[in-house]
């Protein structure tokens, strides 16, 4: 009885750590660089280059599309790929607007990500 309760409890444990680490970690760099690129900006503190100079080249086209979809409503975590500066997380935005898109963010180094990107819905 004792070999099952304890089974039991590692069980319960090992999910619970396998869900926070499904949770996604990029979500919220995710959430302001989109924010930022709407506003008109693009944030150097968050990506690294090539990615900073390709937002600066797409911000005329891209900002007025983020801004007429309106505030981020929901961000959610759908999965991850790779590990350490090769991981690439992707995330449903649902925007104020109605309309989800999905994002991937990644390439994480020195606390800068080197990827950002949409494929559409």
């Amino acid at each position: 009885m004792r070999a099952i309760i304890m089974a039991a409890i590692l069980a319960t444990t090992a999910a619970r750590a396998a869900s926070a680490a499904e949770a996604g970690d990029y979500g919220p760099a995710l959430r302001r660089m989109l924010t930022d690129a709407a506003g008109g900006r693009c944030p150097e503190d968050l990506m690294a280059e090539p990615l900073l100079s390709a937002c600066r080249a797409q911000l005329p086209q891209m900002q007025p599309g983020l801004t007429a979809l309106g505030a981020i409503s929901d961000l959610s975590f759908i999965k991850a790929e790779g590990d350490g500066d090769t991981r690439v997380e992707t995330y449903a935005v649902k925007f104020a607007g109605g309309k989800t898109a999905i994002w991937s963010i990644g390439h994480r180094k020195d606390g800068k990500f080197g990827a950002a990107y949409s494929l559409g819905q």
